[in-house]
């Protein structure tokens, strides 16, 4: 290779990457994203940061609940004081009605569907479930939904309204200008669904066949008021079921009447303590909040003995929370209570289990523990924990979120007929990481207080990345279900999919598209694109900015480009506006030596080339046979002594010359003996991504070179990459960690590797629709007789 060509190899590139044919549509995988994110503006800046003028409304209520246990329904009253500190006159408010979910004519029962004919039609285990059908039957005749009494203001005087399906429209007497407060009255009532049955994200759960007692989890129980704020005005969407909630930070003042022998978890702190605890309770409690492991408040002998007396009064719990966006509890009779102080920060925090005794062993081990170290892990890549509780309770509800409480289903399983209680590595694991994902729900959404209406993935994807981090950190090898990359390749490669910046009721896939990728978005950018320590600093930084207040997709991404000081903008473009995959292939490899341009050298790389090329089949068949020139050797001369390597001493002096008009940085390099390789890569999948290769050489020694995404900013498609060795290179792998998602390895390596599988084998059945035989089966009994339809 000469010095033209050296000089031309050191722009390939950028002249190789433009592989793609000039009728090619060029698609700028790079451009900026200011196209689709909102102009900044006074209430929301260009950083990312909340603005200088950035505002929020307030809703304080003071609240009063009591449990009819026979009845299995919450009679309310309250009062509602909303905070106008927005610049706007308002002439109404919107209160979200989210208990009107459950009513038999509402949407969410309504727009319902079965997943496709074919399922429908089918029969056994690919039809329709038992539970869908109950479901379809009870929704019918259940009575659900809020059963408004009254609307008042705070003269007494009734207060014109509209109920709208799951918003009420509350008309103001006088327009409430900035600045002002209004304050309204509202009493209710509403039936308790039951969980596993109709209810979603709060309900009751029977416990007939052992005990005859419920246990209750209750949340959107009281008219909450929608949100205000400068990106969307009111947040009406109605509620469907997927889309969750949207709320305004205040205070609360809650009574929660229940029977006497209930113990009640709740957000807020306990202010009457004397009144609903025993002494020895009461002091376990006090012990529980320096202990370095769980303290049994209410032990299992106790909630046993409750279990059996089932008490006929009625006590009443009160609580309060501070700066809190909405409020939810749960009881019970059949609770056992632990509890653990920790510290974070400043505060003390109680991390507080509830649960039955269907739950021991499993719960009493773990649930508390997984609290806090919760919190010990959000709180180093978001910020301190500012409440004073933090509860993990056992019911009906598989996984839902409030201020302070969760709601989180795995149990053991008991043995019928040995009676043995045993729980499975999933049911153990899939404990603690949704205790883990539930608790951490604290900080994303209900601290840093995103619209989940409109943007599912905003608090759970966000959260599930942190759940990843908190999984990492309990055990080595821990069974993480979402955040490695390689976890997302199926979803990644599917064909039904929405990208994650898509409105929360129009999501498809709703696991892998607003848990799972943007989890596994937000690993790629922390362990491949920004790296650690970039990226910690700028996650911490969006958390800081907006705890407490209502950040959008916008002030996530432009806070991480702001904090890391790096253009990701291809990169939310791909990731989060797009169905795009990464599928790097590597196409082919060619490699190059520098010439040294000595003709004894050249020559002699060309003879050894000449050498390695095969022998033709013609001269093997005629290897031996007779020649005319070793017969008549006089006919041999010069050219038969020598071949066409052979060195002249014209190409001696040729050579002579031309290195007397090479400068000694020439010469170097001309003798440098570097081994250059083009190799060219393709986007198979559209999505560009870093590129991370992994190049093995001659003697044996591997090394990585990381190449930025923006290698492809001239040519998404297709690029070709100069690679410079020290010694000849014989095999290179892109991403060999897999940790790009990329959802095709087959092609990432040179040369290919064989991909090991089985190939399972079956014998040929026979004899099968035997209906003769079949009818001559004997019959089994069953083990109890079916119960008649009801």
């Amino acid at each position: 290779m000469t010095m033209k060509h050296l000089a031309r190899l050191a722009a390939l590139t950028l002249a190789l990457s433009t592989g793609a044919s000039a009728a090619d549509k060029f698609d700028d995988k790079f451009r900026q994203l200011d196209e689709l994110l909102p102009t900044p503006s006074a209430t929301r800046s260009a950083s990312g940061a909340p603005g200088h003028a950035y505002w929020q409304q307030r809703a304080d209520y003071k609240l009063r609940a009591t449990l009819d246990e026979g009845k299995r329904a919450i009679t309310g009253a309250g009062t509602i004081t909303y905070h106008n500190n927005s610049p706007d006159t308002l002439s109404y408010l919107w209160v979200q009605l989210d208990q009107n979910m459950f009513r038999g004519d509402s949407d969410n029962r309504s727009i319902s569907t079965i997943p496709s004919r074919d399922a429908w039609q089918k029969g056994g285990a690919e039809g329709v479930k038992f539970d869908a059908i109950r479901f379809a039957f009870e929704s019918r005749n259940f009575e659900g939904g809020f059963q408004l009494k009254s609307v008042k203001g705070s003269d007494g005087r009734p207060l014109q309204h509209v109920v709208n399906k799951t918003m009420m429209r509350v008309d103001l007497p006088q327009p409430l200008k900035p600045g002002q407060r209004f304050s309204f009255a509202l009493e209710w009532r509403f039936n308790i669904p039951e969980a596993s049955v109709l209810g979603r994200r709060m309900g009751f759960e029977r416990f007939d066949k052992e005990d005859k007692n419920d246990l209750f989890e209750i949340a959107q129980w009281f008219p909450r008021m929608a949100a205000y704020y400068d990106i969307a005005g009111w947040q009406n969407k109605q509620y469907l079921g997927d889309g969750e909630f949207t709320l305004e930070f205040g205070d609360y003042d809650v009574e929660i009447t229940v029977p006497s022998d209930h113990i009640v978890a709740s957000t807020g702190e306990l202010q009457n303590p004397g009144e609903v605890l025993t002494s020895a309770q009461r002091e376990r409690l006090a012990k529980a909040r320096t202990a370095t492991k769980p303290v049994i408040i209410v032990t299992q002998l106790e909630a046993e003995a409750a279990e059996k007396r089932r008490a006929t009064g009625m006590k009443t719990w009160r609580f309060r929370a501070k700066n809190v966006r909405d409020f939810a509890f749960a009881s019970s009779r059949k609770f056992i209570w632990d509890a653990q102080g920790m510290k974070s920060g400043d505060t003390t925090v109680m991390a507080m289990s509830y649960y039955p005794k269907e739950g021991n062993p499993l719960w009493e081990k773990y649930s508390t523990q997984a609290i806090v170290h919760t919190i010990e892990q959000y709180s180093k890549y978001s910020f301190d924990y500012p409440y004073p509780t933090a509860i993990s309770v056992n019911g009906p509800i598989g996984g839902m979120e409030y201020p302070m409480i969760s709601f989180n289903g795995p149990r053991p399983t008991k043995d019928k007929k040995t009676g043995a209680v045993t729980y499975s590595k999933s049911t153990k694991y899939g404990l603690i990481s949704v205790i883990i994902h539930e608790v951490g729900h604290n900080y994303y959404p209900m601290i840093v207080n995103s619209d989940e209406r409109q943007w599912t993935w905003m608090d759970e994807g966000l959260n599930s990345f942190l759940q990843f981090l908190a999984e990492e950190a309990w055990e080595e090898n821990y069974p993480a279900r979402r955040g490695e990359p390689r976890d997302i390749t199926d979803y990644m490669r599917s064909k039904n999919q929405t990208p994650i910046m898509t409105n929360s009721e129009s999501v498809l896939q709703r696991g892998p598209n607003a848990y799972g990728k943007p989890a596994t978005a937000l690993n790629v950018l922390r362990e491949t694109v920004l790296g650690r320590e970039l990226f910690d600093f700028a996650f911490k930084e969006y958390g800081r900015r907006w705890k407490f207040k209502r950040p959008t997709p916008a002030d996530l991404f432009r806070t991480m480009e702001d904090a890391s000081g790096t253009d990701l903008d291809w990169f939310w473009r791909g990731w989060f506006y797009t169905t795009d995959a990464v599928d790097v292939s590597v196409d082919g490899i060619s490699e190059y030596t520098i010439s040294s341009q000595n003709p004894e050298t050249e020559k002699a790389w060309r003879r050894k080339l000449r050498a390695a090329e095969p022998t033709s089949l013609t001269d093997q068949r005629n290897k031996g046979m007779p020649r005319r020139v070793d017969a008549h050797p006089e006919l041999k001369d010069f050219y038969n002594e020598h071949d066409d390597f052979t060195v002249t001493n014209a190409d001696r002096n040729k050579f002579n010359e031309s290195q007397d008009k090479l400068e000694d940085w020439e010469k170097a390099l001309l003798g440098s003996g570097k081994h250059l390789y083009l190799v060219d890569f393709s986007n198979v999948g559209g999505l560009v991504t870093p590129l991370v290769l992994e190049i093995t050489l001659a003697s044996g020694k591997k090394y990585i070179e990381r190449i930025p995404a923006e290698v492809w900013r001239y040519s998404p498609l297709k690029i070709t990459k100069l690679i410079v060795t020290d010694e000849p290179m014989t095999g290179l792998s892109q991403d060999p960690f897999w940790e790009t998602a990329d959802i095709n390895v087959d092609n990432n390596a040179w040369p290919r590797k064989l991909i090991p599988s089985r190939l399972e084998l079956f014998k040929t059945e026979r004899g099968g629709n035997d209906m003769m035989k079949d009818f001559n089966a004997p019959l089994k009994k069953p083990d109890a007789a079916p119960k008649a339809a009801q």
